[in-house]
């Protein structure tokens, strides 16, 4: 049985954090920009069938913190990652007329050679190199013309927010202050990644060489 993943991360960087917090909304966008082609083109089809004027979608992991989704989603010292409690998110959202989330399925070439895809699913299917990304996503189905579209939510279901690992460690603390000072963000958990440089991992390594040292101490 699977167990539901309670957190769900969004990857984005501090102006769109900025926004998120100063409007109190999410955002979901066009795909026509992505970066992954097939993916988009699975989204304009399903919009071409269902005649819809416009889908919009914003995408999340289930996996816990990576290096992948970092270096992808979040690259360079204004990279951010924003941790929401899953239920209390999709509760919000949902509210939307048009809201459709799902997991998005990963499939391998040679197993589409046999497999009649349903037009509802082409939004929630990817390719299989894509598997690690682990995605959820949500889309909004509109008969207007639409680029984008805020969705309101509370901040408390924000969990956590994790500033860069490439973030110096001496603009961390001002980015903190600056964040704790849009209105309703003076409670929220803030810390920087130590993904890529942590004092326990260290630690850790070194008490090996420690222990070496000693044993060739005691001959």
């Amino acid at each position: 049985m699977t167990t539901l993943v309670r957190v769900l991360r969004r990857y984005t960087d501090i102006p769109a954090l900025v926004y998120l917090l100063t409007n109190k909304a999410i955002t979901l966008l066009d795909p026509a920009s992505w970066d992954d082609t097939n993916d988009s083109h699975f989204i304009k089809l399903y919009q071409e069938k269902k005649r819809f004027q416009s889908v919009l979608a914003l995408c999340f992991t289930q996996n816990s913190e990576t290096y992948h989704h970092w270096r992808v989603f979040a690259n360079g010292s204004s990279g951010v990652c924003i941790e929401f409690e899953r239920e209390q998110l999709l509760r919000s959202v949902r509210k939307q007329r048009g809201v459709r989330t799902g997991q998005v399925r990963y499939l391998k070439l040679d197993e589409i050679k046999n497999l009649k895809p349903s037009a509802k699913n082409l939004p929630f299917l990817k390719r299989y190199p894509f598997e690690q990304e682990n995605e959820f996503r949500m889309i909004l189905e509109s008969h207007e013309v639409l680029k984008s579209l805020d969705i309101s939510l509370p901040l408390s279901c924000i969990r956590r927010i994790t500033l860069s690992p490439w973030l110096h460690p001496s603009l961390s603390a001002q980015i903190k202050k600056t964040i704790w000072r849009i209105e309703g963000c003076r409670l929220l958990d803030l810390a920087r990644s130590t993904l890529i440089s942590n004092e326990d991992w260290k630690a850790f390594g070194e008490s090996a060489v420690s222990r070496a040292t000693k044993k060739r101490r005691s001959r």
